[in-house]
């Protein structure tokens, strides 16, 4: 993966280029998570982790770990936007994976001037310019570096309501709807993490 996109706004005059990108929105359970990074015009890809770069969902969790590290380390700013289960349910995940861009965005050390986030939606009322690309985190790498600061965080958190919630076996799914995590939840019911508002949940809370 290469930095020509963010190479082109940088000759076009911005300085602090932010890629966003979400972890979360498929679950039954736990929060959506955003993330932005944040890499100016001296960045470049060095070394075996940057040069990995690509969509969280295409490498391991020990290659995620390791190059979560290294863009912590590397990037100007990184920051991280969490939605529980509840707001999900209240606004819709759609909605809920925009608060949690806007908040990461809100909360980075350094204030981005142009945004590239992932998907074919624009971020609403974002008071800064922005271009959303689909397929961005298999095309551009600060959206990429985004994917993979976005879930394992995301992961981390699943792996402590794991902690407090055993029984659904969180920290081997994360919330998806996979086979065992189905299994636990019509042995246990829903616990006070899953999203109501989804199905097979909600058909389930109305037997």
């Amino acid at each position: 993966m290469n930095l020509n996109k963010e190479q082109e706004l940088f000759q076009n005059g911005y300085n602090l280029i932010g890629g966003v990108d979400e972890a979360g929105r498929g679950p039954l359970a736990g929060p959506v998570v955003a993330a932005c990074v944040v890499i100016d015009k001296n960045f470049v890809i060095s070394g075996p982790e940057l040069e990995l770069i690509r969509d969280s969902k295409k490498l391991s969790a020990l290659k995620r770990e390791k190059i979560f590290t290294v863009i912590k380390e590397k990037a100007i700013a990184v920051a991280i936007g969490v939605i529980d289960h509840k707001t999900i349910d209240q606004v819709n995940i759609l909605q809920a994976t925009f608060l949690s861009m806007k908040k990461a965005i809100s909360q980075m050390a350094v204030s981005p001037d142009y945004i590239l986030v992932d998907g074919g939606l624009r971020i609403p009322r974002l008071d800064l310019p922005q271009e959303a690309i689909k397929d961005g985190d298999n095309k551009i790498f600060c959206i990429a570096a985004a994917s993979i600061i976005a879930k394992v965080s995301r992961d981390y958190l699943m792996n402590e309501l794991d902690k407090k919630y055993p029984e659904y076996k969180f920290a081997q799914h994360k919330g998806y709807g996979t086979k065992l995590h189905l299994e636990k939840i019509l042995e246990y019911g829903p616990c006070p993490i899953h999203r109501l508002s989804f199905a097979p949940i909600r058909d389930t809370t109305k037997k």
